[in-house]
């Protein structure tokens, strides 16, 4: 059974504050969860159904009902497993490959979808603006299918990062050189803008005319543009498939 402490400070996670402040994040689910257990990630405590279910490492588990594991869930219909992980220290970036660097992406669901995304074009550092949703938000979690164990993710100042490194930015636009006929280098920046404001102004100032990059139009106009998440799938598989051609 879940005490009364261990529900307000479980329910507390959920939000943005709490996490800094405990150095804690909650994901939930089977598939979720059992990637964080066998990741870099350390394991707080965990909360489960199944009273069959084993952690490693003589991590703490909690036996819990169904009902209370509805009680300490963001979902309605939670699956099985609920685990507690600590927010690990932020690592430095490798800018020997490709970096994506993300301005004031707001939508949790887009977020999840591009660090699954990084994970599968093998990018293995994603940068965020300060103002971009927290990474360790529940929801984000889930969209990411537990591919943040893979992708090392640091939010910092992008303006500033831009003025300090040396590698090519590239920005993405609705108006630009089609990304279909540009020649990408081995290693570079890519940088995707706020889902209905795009790349801010500071951070767009940073960024060569030259280097600005679209996906060209071939229906109708009617479409206004494309989903953040579904745009970036798009540049990274040139961006890999450039790669493996000039290899």
């Amino acid at each position: 059974m879940v005490v009364k402490s261990q529900l307000k400070f479980i329910k507390s996670l959920y939000q943005k504050k709490y996490r800094i402040q405990n150095g804690l994040f909650i994901a939930e689910g089977r598939k979720v969860v059992s990637e964080l257990m066998n990741s870099k990630f350390k394991t707080h405590s965990i909360y489960s159904t199944d009273p069959q279910f084993k952690a490693k490492n003589k991590v703490e588990v909690h036996y819990i009902s169904e009902k209370d594991l509805t009680r300490i869930s963001s979902q309605r219909s939670p699956n099985k497993l609920l685990g507690i992980f600590e927010i690990p220290e932020v690592a430095d970036v490798d800018f020997s490959d490709w970096v994506v660097v993300l301005d004031a992406i707001q939508d949790p669901g887009n977020l999840g979808t591009i660090i699954r995304l990084c994970d599968w074009f093998g990018i293995a550092h994603l940068i965020c603006s300060p103002d971009t949703v927290d990474c360790y938000n529940p929801k984000v979690l889930q969209a990411t299918m537990g591919s943040i164990a893979r992708v090392n993710i640091v939010y910092t100042d992008i303006a500033d990062l831009l003025e300090e490194n040396e590698n090519v930015a590239f920005g993405t636009y609705m108006k630009g050189n089609s990304v279909f006929s540009v020649n990408l280098p081995e290693k570079g920046i890519l940088i995707l803008g706020n889902e209905g404001k795009g790349i801010s102004e500071n951070v767009g100032l940073k960024i060569n005319s030259k280097n600005r990059l679209s996906i060209p139009q071939y229906g109708k106009k009617t479409t206004e543009s494309l989903n953040v998440a579904t745009a970036t799938a798009i540049f990274l598989s040139e961006i890999r498939r450039g790669k493996s051609v000039t290899n």
